[in-house]
């Protein structure tokens, strides 16, 4: 199983991308996807999460501005981000995992986001 990251780039300070992640392979019974970023000389932090059933979780700095969505037929998860800032800057990763036997992690290779003028 693969997952496949893109749409990264760069974007002047107030604008928007949008970024887009698929799992290729055999999987079944993803329970989440999720976006981190890293920024350079930081921790890699959860920027949001999608359940399969839709539910989402975002973190305190980016609520309002990034919406997470998924395609559960296309094992894809997205991340429309709008009002990007310069600290926005990152590498921006997806994740799928599933908790309940038979659990699997999955990370994607990431995908390059700076926010400049």
């Amino acid at each position: 199983v693969q997952l496949q990251a893109s749409g990264g780039g760069l974007v002047q300070p107030g604008g928007s991308l949008r970024l887009s992640c698929a799992a290729s392979g055999y999987i079944r019974g993803i329970d989440y996807m999720d976006w981190y970023r890293q920024a350079p000389g930081k921790q890699r932090e959860l920027v949001a999460t999608i359940t399969s059933g839709g539910s989402t979780v975002y973190a305190d700095s980016v609520k309002g501005r990034f919406t997470i969505s998924g395609d559960n037929a296309k094992n894809a998860v997205y991340l429309q981000m709008s009002s990007l800032k310069p600290e926005d800057t990152a590498v921006y990763y997806c994740r799928c995992r599933r908790s309940s036997w038979p659990s699997f992690d999955y990370w994607g290779q990431g995908t390059l986001v700076t926010v400049s003028s």
